[in-house]
């Protein structure tokens, strides 16, 4: 298996995304294993702090790359949070504090519009200047309170209507099936697999 850094420290990324990474043969290692951080992420776009985030990861380990950025893009709220999905409630908070701060900001709203987005970006090495860019999104709604206890970050205020439940009321199993994250790995491993 060929070994292949993921750039992040997020470890519900890295449950989501080892398996499919296995199934193209790479063997997985997150980023936090060789003690360093992502840099701080100061794109206008999911892309552009994917290329940074794993071109920083190649450079830190000599190793081709993955790494993901994906956020929650609200309608009603001009596309918030968005790039700062993260960090929504302030650099020192948490996924609580994001979601309580979301679910505030939609108290006076009627579209309830939502969608996950996550942009998974692959380098074979750090100059590489032909970087695999796959997108997936999840289209559903934000909820008035949170609804389930698997997942992450705001799994459990985003309801998905193909499935009737919010993020964190599916299973993990079905979530790493259905997720935008998926749906981008999908995407990301069709491009890999025509490149062979």
């Amino acid at each position: 298996m060929k070994k292949i850094v993921l750039a992040t420290g997020n470890a519900g990324k890295v449950r989501e995304m080892e398996d499919v990474l296995a199934d193209l043969g790479f063997e997985v290692v997150a980023q936090t294993e060789f003690g360093f951080t992502s840099p701080e992420e100061t794109g206008l776009t999911f892309v552009e702090n994917a290329i940074s985030k794993a071109r920083y990861a190649s450079q830190m380990t000599g190793l081709p790359a993955i790494a993901d950025d994906s956020g929650l893009v609200v309608e009603a709220l001009g596309g918030e949070p968005g790039l700062y999905s993260a960090r929504y409630a302030g650099t020192d908070h948490d996924d609580a504090a994001n979601r309580q701060k979301l679910l505030a900001k939609m108290t006076e709203q009627n579209d309830r519009r939502a969608k996950f987005l996550s942009c998974i970006v692959f380098l074979q090495h750090p100059t590489d200047p032909n970087p695999r860019i796959a997108i997936g999104e999840c289209v559903g709604e934000i909820l008035s309170e949170e609804r389930g206890e698997n997942g992450f970050g705001y799994d459990p205020v985003f309801f998905y209507p193909p499935k009737n439940c919010t993020f964190a009321e599916l299973d993990t199993a079905e979530k790493k099936r259905l997720s935008h994250r998926a749906i981008a790995l999908n995407q990301l491993k069709k491009q890999l697999n025509q490149e062979e």
